[in-house]
């Protein structure tokens, strides 16, 4: 039989009050009585109900993810880092798959598991402004990734344009300086690919180094077939970048297996930074520098905006929230200087 907070507070001599006061570590209980009531919970094997303490405030103890692409390792990891920020509150995660498609993420932001989930964390590729400025729907919602919306939601991403400064900048410090990209969309304005390319411009520019469009390699998509074509055009055209700067790690992995394939070495002919820190750029026969956003803290503070939102309905604002990030160095780009 589940023991109950009436049976911990008959055991330990105190009120149901007081024991929910010390379950949730809350103030006004004595350390005697604290220590008490602990003890019986121990003894009695007490563990909380948390459906009982949602339905409390209302609520269901369940919110939505909806990422593009749970295929994507980088979508992948953030889906468990969110789970896990999720579970230090006792809050289940139901994971959407909008395949980056715009009808989708229309569905999703407009609440279609609304009398479920108390909250949606969304990922968009494809969602515009406009899609959401219509949204009728009162559940509150947290934005994740670097599209650029003037909306009034909590929009969590890292800084695209500084973090592709600081891949180029490396590889600008190890001697290179015929650097391409690869990963940019024609369609991508306001977009991670676009912003990442602004960076790679903005830097370049600063150390005194041309841009040309003959190292941009666009891709249609952003996996490892995108960046093994956008590496196979580039060298096909005649251009002979000795460094690449990818939109994503997996653009990278394609492009290191092109540069292979045509006998150019990498970091020594080719050096190749990508982004996103997933775990398959750890293990390849060339370990791949990347670009590394702190996907545990992009986790919290979707958790702690949702939550907030949640506690204060009548706040209107939207807040751009920045976590950091860093450039995790490794073989790809440890040769020559």
């Amino acid at each position: 039989m589940r023991v109950s907070l009436k049976d911990v507070a008959a055991r330990a001599g105190v009120s149901i009050k007081t024991v929910s006061n010390v379950v949730n570590n809350r103030q006004h209980v004595t350390p005697a009585t604290r220590s008490r009531v602990q003890q019986t919970i121990d003894e009695l094997g007490y563990r909380p109900n948390p459906t009982a303490r949602h339905l409390r405030k209302g609520r269901t103890g369940i919110i939505a993810l909806a990422v593009p692409e749970l295929g994507n390792p980088y979508f992948a990891e953030l889906a468990g880092a969110v789970i896990d920020a999720a579970a230090e509150h006792d809050i289940t995660v139901l994971l959407d798959h909008t395949q980056g498609d715009r009808e989708q993420e229309i569905l999703v932001s407009q609440g279609f598991r609304a009398r479920v989930i108390d909250g949606l964390i969304l990922s968009p590729l494809e969602l515009e402004a406009e899609d959401l400025r219509g949204r009728d729907d009162d559940v509150p919602l947290v934005l994740l990734g670097e599209r650029e919306y003037d909306l009034p939601y909590d929009h969590i991403a890292i800084d695209n344009v500084a973090a592709a400064r600081t891949a180029v900048r490396h590889l600008l410090g190890r001697g290179r300086t015929q650097i391409a990209y690869l990963g940019a969309r024609t369609d991508s304005a306001n977009r991670p690919a676009h912003l990442r390319l602004d960076g790679w411009r903005a830097e370049l520019t600063t150390a005194g180094l041309p841009a040309p469009d003959a190292l941009v390699g666009e891709t249609t998509g952003w996996d490892r077939g995108d960046g093994a074509d956008a590496m196979a055009r580039m060298l096909d055209s005649g251009v002979r970048p000795d460094a690449v700067f990818a939109y994503n790690d997996l653009v990278a992995i394609g492009a290191m297996r092109v540069l292979h394939e045509r006998g150019l070495r990498v970091p020594w002919d080719v050096a190749v930074v990508g982004f996103d820190d997933i775990a398959e750029g750890r293990f390849g026969a060339v370990t791949l520098t990347t670009i590394s956003p702190d996907k545990p803290a992009i986790a919290r503070l979707a958790i702690q905006s949702l939550l907030h939102r949640l506690d204060h309905p009548e706040e209107r604002s939207g807040h751009k929230l920045t976590p950091e990030h860093h450039l995790t160095t490794r073989e790809s780009t440890l040769g020559r200087r």
